[in-house]
């Protein structure tokens, strides 16, 4: 086992991709497309706002995973590139709508509804997250949606808000080992909040699928790592997604360590290993993967009644 590595610093120089982390500018007809699409419906991506690398990739198929409640976030985590302020501007009533007509003219089958944190919210947007699902429940019966939602300050009665819209997947990540944490995450999120928040969601749906994402690279050790999985499996989470941390910027956490292709096959089958339902592992990977969506999509296709 790797011994605990001190948490990489934000300042730190910047260290040179390796040849399996690939990645291409954003462009081409698709994409310019779909960026229409959502400009002109007022509604932002985390594709572009966690300047995620598989954005060509998605965006050339025409999907996109939405983020909700506006482009700033009231948190500052300290990987994440989306912008931060204590008391953002006020929701878009319209959004539920604007999104609806958006995913009507791309015609998916699948998508991930993300938000960021509105913590200046009484609900922390709960109710807003919830109307958008339902209005595309009401469009588009058989559209699978995934909501990619925070923890609400742990509040039960926004997380009963959400699963009551009944979203086909309720996602929520735990982003890193409980060891690292304190200095990853903003101070209002929590290790254990995150797992009772997967828990209570579980404990809503039984028969609805739960999910959550880890980032690797930030010093975490393989004993820490098994640990994390033994804990979300232990709070009813299906899915776990494992994917490398990249650095948005100079002022986010440095990268500690970039996890070999190998490595990831090796740490998805401990996660395997621990019973979840499906793993998805690889440099590229992120909470929302195209890969996981496609099993997801055969999973409640095969459960839906006929």
């Amino acid at each position: 086992m790797n011994e605990p590595r001190t948490l990489p610093r934000a300042g730190k120089a910047r260290r040179r991709l390796p040849s399996w982390i690939k990645t291409r500018p954003p462009g081409g007809g698709e994409y310019a497309r779909l960026k229409t699409l959502l400009r002109e419906r007022n509604l932002a991506t985390v594709c572009e706002q966690a300047r995620c690398p598989n954005v060509h990739e998605c965006w050339a198929d025409g999907t996109a995973t939405v983020m909700l409640l506006g482009e700033i976030c009231t948190r500052g985590c300290r990987f994440c590139a989306v912008r931060t302020l204590k008391t953002p501007p006020a929701p878009d009533p319209k959004e539920p709508e604007h999104l609806a007509e958006l995913l009507s003219e791309l015609a998916l089958r699948y998508v991930v509804l993300t938000m960021v944190d509105r913590d200046d919210l009484p609900d922390g947007g709960a109710d807003h997250v919830a109307r958008c699902v339902e209005e595309l429940a009401r469009r588009q019966p058989t559209l699978l949606v995934e909501t990619l939602v925070g923890d609400f300050q742990g509040q039960r009665a926004a997380i009963e808000r959400i699963q009551a819209a009944r979203p086909a997947v309720f996602a929520h990540n735990i982003e890193t080992v409980e060891a690292l944490t304190p200095g990853v995450r903003d101070p209002r999120c929590g290790y254990r909040q995150t797992l009772d928040v997967l828990q209570f969601a579980k404990d809503l749906a039984p028969e609805g699928l739960t999910k959550s994402s880890i980032m690797l690279g930030l010093g975490e050790t393989e004993a820490q790592l098994v640990q994390t999985f033994r804990d979300l499996r232990g709070a009813g989470v299906d899915v776990v997604t494992l994917g490398q941390y990249l650095r948005p910027t100079s002022k986010h956490l440095a990268v500690e360590e970039f996890v070999t292709p190998e490595r990831f096959e090796e740490y998805g089958e401990l996660a395997r290993e621990v019973g979840f339902e499906y793993v998805a592992s690889g440099p590229m990977v992120r909470s929302s993967y195209r890969a996981a969506e496609l099993y997801l999509t055969k999973r409640l296709d095969a459960q839906a009644p006929k």
